[in-house]
């Protein structure tokens, strides 16, 4: 597993950074954003280390996908949204790649 020591993300994985973590496996993690905008924020990810393109191009988009939406309707059965942000101009503040899964409340158009 690549380690960079300047993302929180994989220090997160590495154990070395806290988080409220809702899923673990060999080769994902779902963590509780830090962020509380709507109720349920969380983030998807590969343990690896990569670009958010290389996440996207992965094998493990399927795996992603499908942990994205279990955890989805289990933490906000009434409805969620799966969300990827790319580059500044799509609001990415980490180069880590993530999704998000937010809910919990009517999310209107946008959110």
């Amino acid at each position: 597993m690549t380690d960079h020591p300047n993302c929180v993300f994989c220090q997160i994985v590495a154990g070395r950074s806290p988080a409220r973590v809702r899923y673990l496996d060999e080769d994902l993690i779902v963590i509780v954003n830090k962020l509380t905008w709507v109720p349920v924020m969380l983030l998807v990810m590969p343990k690896q280390h990569m670009r958010q393109s290389e996440m996207w191009e992965s094998g493990l988009m399927n795996r992603l996908g499908e942990v994205a939406v279990d955890m989805g309707w289990s933490m906000a059965p009434n409805g969620f949204r799966i969300l990827s942000n790319f580059g500044p101009d799509g609001l990415q503040s980490q180069s880590h790649a993530h999704i998000h899964v937010i809910g919990g409340m009517p999310l209107g158009e946008y959110a």
